[in-house]
């Protein structure tokens, strides 16, 4: 008999109703919605300047404009796979994607990763993209940093406070200005871009850093992907809500990132201390357009950031927090919204450097849980793991592994200006491949550990 725990409350389709509840799975009666919306919610958060932001980091590293767009396919390509995969457990199981995890690393082990994912998500993310919408607002308005950080951060964490169904609706509802103001800047750059301009000789190390960061930015999504298709009717098809998932998130990051290395191409430079780069990025398009440009690069950051605290507080709850049923999930938010707040004050004084350790970190560690998640996955050949989600029962081979995957991957792999590995240490032109290093430690070792449980269906 399954243990699983059912949400309480009503709240089936509506839209501007605080959304009831925390973690627990979705009542057959409040399924609602269709697996083509899931395009519109990975779309929209990456249509904003971060996403520029990552694809123009290649010029930091000395890459050409066609290494870059090789890096960002391959980087695209492994984020979107596991954000097909691990979306159509929502359906299935009716719960967000961190619960689902604890089937291969037990009620406590998840912990771990919960905790990674909700400091990560809803806090560095929710910085990162609050930066570039108070550097787009500041520019817009002339405002200060700090009152447009404010505004940007606030309507974030409304929306996100109100819940699923409104996250939901801002996305879809947004995207049509997102792809017209940035399709038309698309054009602008590309007829001002020097796509052809040589690299610097610093391949292939600068090449897997690079890849490193793109996947870093891509595989942030992939801790959230059951969160957005969890309230999906049981008998969607799961394939259909995978590919609708996987190719919103690559198609917008894809084109943007590209987008943002033929931008450093055509003229596009303010990475250093002090900088404001999206007046720089909007100083390439004609003075009009740019006001559009930098509203939409507002909306962006706020599609973007409603994902990243709501998912963060999802996150947070998995861990165990107790308040009331209501109260928990929007207090999560707030405190992850104050700490973001502040968090992207200081990021903003330098964003290149600090944009560039923070991916490197998320793939340190989203690889390593990846490879426990692959490998549970493939043992236990599709079977269910519902009766697992909420029983108190724990799977050391889980938290083992990943713990193994994380740390020897980054000792011996890492190359940031925060640490360097024992490998690029005495190889400066290694570069970075701690991420999946730390994906085929952690999937060997869980194997190893775990795969006669996993076969069981224990």
């Amino acid at each position: 008999m399954s243990n699983i725990e059912i949400r309480e409350g009503e709240y089936g389709d509506k839209t501007l109703a605080v959304e009831p509840g925390g973690i627990e799975a979705i009542p057959e009666k409040d399924r609602h919605g269709k697996a083509s919306h899931l395009f519109s919610v990975w779309a929209s958060p990456n249509l904003e300047f971060a996403t520029i932001y990552v694809g123009a980091l290649a010029v930091i590293f000395g890459l050409s404009f066609w290494q870059a767009v090789i890096g960002v396919i391959i980087g695209n390509t492994l984020g979107a796979a596991a954000q097909y995969s691990l979306t159509k457990d929502g359906p299935r199981y009716g719960v967000p994607q961190m619960v689902i995890g604890r089937a291969a690393f037990g009620k406590l082990g998840n912990a771990l990763p919960s905790i990674f994912n909700a400091g990560a998500s809803g806090i560095g993310w929710f910085a990162v993209n609050s930066a570039s919408g108070a550097f787009a607002l500041a520019t817009l308005t002339h405002w200060n940093t700090w009152i447009s950080l404010i505004i940007v951060a606030v309507a974030q964490i409304v929306i996100a406070a109100v819940g699923h169904n409104l996250v939901h609706k801002v996305e879809r509802y947004l995207l049509p200005y997102l792809i017209v103001v940035f399709g038309v800047s698309t054009v602008y750059v590309f007829t001002h871009a020097h796509t052809g301009v040589a690299s610097h000789p610093y391949f292939p190390g600068a090449f897997l850093v690079y890849v490193g960061a793109i996947y870093g930015y891509a595989a942030g999504w992939n801790p959230f992907s059951a969160d957005y298709s969890r309230y999906l009717p049981a008998n969607t098809d799961p394939k259909k809500a995978g590919l609708f998932a996987a190719g919103g998130l690559f198609v917008s990051a894809s084109v943007l990132e590209i987008v943002g290395a033929a931008a450093v191409t055509a003229g596009m430079h303010s990475y250093g201390v002090g900088t404001n780069p999206v007046g720089d990025f909007t100083g390439l398009l004609p003075h009009w357009f740019s006001y559009f440009v930098l509203a939409g690069i507002v909306i962006g950051s706020i599609c973007a950031n409603v994902l990243n605290i709501y998912s963060g507080s999802m996150s947070f709850l998995t861990v165990g927090l107790k308040l009331g049923q209501s109260a928990r999930r929007i207090v999560a938010i707030g405190l992850f919204g104050i700490a973001g707040f502040f968090l992207a004050h200081w990021a903003m004084s330098n964003p290149a450097n600090n944009l560039e350790n923070f991916l490197l970190v998320m793939a340190y560690w989203i690889g390593p849980w990846l490879g426990v998640i692959a490998a549970d996955k493939l043992w236990r050949k599709g079977s269910s793991i519902e009766g697992l989600l909420f029983a108190k029962r724990e799977n050391y081979a889980g938290p083992i592994a990943f713990a193994v995957g994380v740390s020897l991957s980054i000792w011996l792999f890492a190359n940031q200006s925060y640490y360097t590995g024992v490998v690029p240490k005495h190889n400066g032109n290694f570069g970075d491949i701690a991420f999946p290093v730390g994906f085929v430690l952690s999937f060997l070792v869980y194997s190893l550990l775990g795969r006669k449980q996993a076969q069981r269906g224990e």
